[in-house]
């Protein structure tokens, strides 16, 4: 290519190729430019000895810039600030706004001489409204001082240079008789083709990632900021942020402080996969870079066909894409001032959301596309949909007794303001394990289910309903009552510090429940690695979540009454709720018997302290007696119930003989392992039926609702007859627990996954919990 590079070069041919902006849709005629000297005729003279005027007439149809105009005194001269007038506005699309000027200019150097002749080295550059923009101009000029010989000086440049001579021998690297050929002009070497110059390729890693890998030629260097990445070709694949290498940060003349690459770069580029099926896409890479000390290529395109394999638990060997286009002049290109910018439109993924998917990718996908920003508020409303769910419901009671419980009337911008503070900790300590599960694959929710913990945060609900009931006033020493009156007060109403650490533990303990929103957004930053964004999505699902306890704590505040027995009476109130939460934490690790009985012992004190205890006024006396008596019956079934084996709260006499038998319940093959899994779905596959995979934990509230609601359904039995059902128990979350979901890219339970033929329907996921009725339909679409 180089041997018909120079003959262009030379007969001018080669700039007008090099330097059109890409808006022009024609080829320019050499014969319509002229050549630089003669457009931009530079002349300078001493107009005294303190003083040089430079004077360039310009040609009508061409502009020079005056940033890019500069004078240095090399000898003869200790020079001051060169002075231009004021020019004219202008907006260009490769500089910005810019000043030009037409016509003439005449600018001045101001100095001290230190000899009788100044040699000046000046820089310019300027354009042709026919849309050719030379390159950055150097020239020496020899300028004699009034008392020296010389009596005046032109540029060193040749004259009659006609055509295109002079700008084609800056293309190639021949320096124009009497100019400078330094390194501040133009390099020597030739320049390289584009494919030549930059070479690109496209590797296939594994199913959820891609390497890009840039490879300037020696000599050549290449933009980070001045690349963009698109892909097509499957609407259930969006590309991550591309994780850049630490670079070398470059002084750039046109673009200032920028960021390049001189040698070979590997750059990894995560894809959020909605799909586990494989997938042809298409990725087009656009990028530029310069020759160091010589030109600068336009916006380059490279266009590559890629084979993305099915998702699943072994990474796929490395194969690399094939290149199916590239598009961009293939003669060598140069800097054109005018010329449209390069492209680099922000990191596009124009791939949607597949139309048929699971809700967890289908957020995952949003949060990734291109309306990405209406995503997160969409993950705001999911979370005022979510703060009346099993998994957030226990936290009003919390907060409505941190406030209220305090014994005295808050008001309703102190309890506001305290509601705020439990709410931003709950939604900070949210966040952040979320990021942490999204990046390293580690819930801590579910690391906070162990017994001991749980058993804990039990006995400070208990700590905390007895000093509502007054215990430590009145039953325990005084070292110890005033140790822990301090800790419980600490916890209520009156202390910023004591809400906001009960808001960041009930974000790890109270409310472990995995949901779609919050699967999407950790799938985005495990899949994306942005965990800027996915935290701020989970960030705002928690203050979504976080709306009515605003509300709730804010009456908590404001009902709570000044004075008097009814103050008294409101704190025994809430102990009675500390002790259902702590019946609720312990729900988890206890037997259903167990806990059953102990909701019993609770109505059954709550009656008698309303019958012995509560002074009620003569008003409202029937009515809170009448409430005894309901919570003394309701106690008294629900130990009854506990002795006969009962388990549901809600039907304590289920289990007694004569009373309403539960439904048959699903039988489901236990796994604990991968391997365990591997064997039972080769068995599946070869018997030819479909299989349900359910991930369920004691601690796990939506998986219990899953199992009393939906499992127990007749006709959701009916519609499972011929899977093979199996369940992960993943209530210890060891190690061979967190590996069998993170097979899955699974950060708690419940998740319900259907297998057919030995391959995840992965659009058929669920995530949560889901009524008959739907879930039904879910499994009729697996059966297909």
């Amino acid at each position: 290519m180089m041997s018909w590079l120079r003959p262009l070069a030379s007969a001018g041919v080669l700039c007008a190729l090099a330097f059109t902006a890409p808006q022009v849709a024609q080829a320019v005629d050499a014969s319509d430019l002229l050549p630089v000297d003669q457009a931009f005729a530079l002349t300078a003279n001493a107009s005294g000895n303190q003083q040089i005027t430079l004077h360039w007439a310009i040609a009508k149809g061409y502009y020079l810039y005056r940033q890019r105009i500069s004078v240095q005194a090399v000898a003869g001269m200790q020079a001051d600030t060169l002075q231009l007038p004021q020019g004219e506005a202008h907006h260009d699309p490769f500089f910005g706004d810019v000043q030009t000027y037409r016509g003439q200019l005449t600018a001045t150097l101001p100095g001290a001489p230190t000899g009788g002749i100044v040699q000046l080295k000046v820089k310019y550059q300027g354009c042709a409204d026919l849309g050719v923009c030379y390159p950055p101009q150097t020239r020496m000029l020899n300028v004699a001082l009034p008392d020296a010989a010389a009596a005046s000086s032109t540029p060193d440049s040749a004259s009659g240079d006609s055509g295109f001579g002079a700008l084609g021998r800056s293309l190639s690297g021949a320096a124009a008789p009497g100019t400078d050929a330094s390194p501040a002009g133009l390099a020597d070497a030739q320049p390289l083709p584009a494919e030549q110059a930059f070479a690109f390729e496209a590797i296939v890693g594994d199913p959820q990632k891609l390497l890009l890998r840039f490879t300037p030629a020696k000599g050549y260097y290449l933009y980070r900021d001045k690349t963009s990445l698109k892909l097509t070709g499957d609407r259930g694949t969006t590309l991550g942020s591309p994780a850049w290498p630490q670079g070398t940060l470059h002084r750039d003349e046109h673009f200032g402080s920028v960021v390049v690459y001189f040698d070979q770069v590997d750059v990894p580029l995560p894809l959020v996969r909605t799909d586990a099926e494989p997938a042809d896409v298409t990725l087009t890479a656009t990028f530029q870079g310069c020759q160091t000390g010589g030109i600068c290529y336009p916006p380059m395109t490279r266009i590559v066909a890629l084979q993305l394999p099915a998702v699943t638990a072994t990474p796929a060997a490395p194969v690399r894409a094939t290149e199916v286009a590239t598009s961009g002049p293939s003669s060598i290109p140069g800097r054109a001032a005018t010329s449209v910018a390069p492209t680099t439109a922000p990191l596009a993924n124009t791939a949607d959301a597949a139309p048929v998917a699971a809700e967890d990718s289908r957020l995952a996908a949003a949060l990734a596309g291109t309306n990405r920003w209406l995503a997160l508020l969409g993950f705001f409303g999911a979370g005022l949909l979510l703060a009346f769910t099993p998994c957030v419901l226990p936290m009003i009671p919390i907060l409505s007794g941190l406030i209220a419980g305090h014994g005295t009337r808050l008001g309703t911008g102190r309890a506001l303001l305290l509601s705020l503070v439990y709410v931003l900790a709950n939604a900070l300590v949210f966040t952040a394990a979320g990021i942490v599960a999204g990046l390293l694959g580690a819930n801590l929710q579910a690391a906070f289910q162990n017994r001991w913990i749980i058993v804990a945060f039990a006995a400070l609900f208990v700590a905390l309903a007895l000093s509502s009931f007054g215990a430590f006033e009145l039953q325990l020493p005084a070292a110890l009552r005033s140790r822990l009156g301090a800790i419980t007060d600490r916890q209520r109403g009156g202390s910023m510090a004591g809400v906001a650490a009960m808001g960041a533990l009930s974000a790890l303990i109270v409310g472990p429940c995995v949901a779609p929103p919050l699967a999407g957004a950790v799938l985005y930053i495990g899949q994306s690695h942005d965990p800027v964004f996915g935290g701020a999505a989970l960030f705002l699902l928690a203050m979504g979540m976080g709306m009515p306890l605003l509300a709730f704590g804010a009456a908590a505040g404001r009902g709570m009454p000044t004075s008097g027995p009814w103050m008294t009476a409101a704190q025994r109130v809430f102990g009675f709720v500390f002790l259902g939460l702590a019946i609720w934490m312990v729900s988890r690790i206890l037997p259903a018997a167990a806990t059953l009985a102990l909701w019993g012992l609770l109505a059954l004190s709550a009656a008698a302290w309303i019958w012995s205890g509560a002074t009620p006024t003569s008003r409202n006396r029937w009515l809170v007696r009448f409430a005894g008596l309901v919570l003394g019956l309701v106690g008294a079934a629900q130990l009854l119930g506990a002795m006969a084996g009962g388990s549901d709260p809600l039907q304590p006499l289920a289990g007694i003989a004569g009373a309403r038998q539960p439904a048959t319940a699903l039988v489901f093959r236990t796994i604990k392992s991968n391997a365990d899994l591997d064997r039972a779905l080769t068995a599946a596959r070869d018997a030819g039926k479909p299989v349900l995979f359910d991930f369920y934990a004691d601690w796990c509230v939506s998986c219990k609702e899953m199992d009393r609601d939906t499992f127990s359904d007749p006709a959701v039995n009916a519609a499972l007859a011929g899977f093979v059902l199996l369940k992960a128990d993943v209530t210890a979350n060891d190690a061979v627990d967190q590996a069998l979901m993170q097979r899955f890219g699974i950060i708690g339970p419940p998740a319900t996954l259907f297998f057919r033929r030995g391959n995840e329907r992965r659009p058929l996921r669920l995530i949560g919990f889901e009524k008959s009725a739907p879930f039904i339909e879910r499994v009729r679409s697996a059966a297909q």
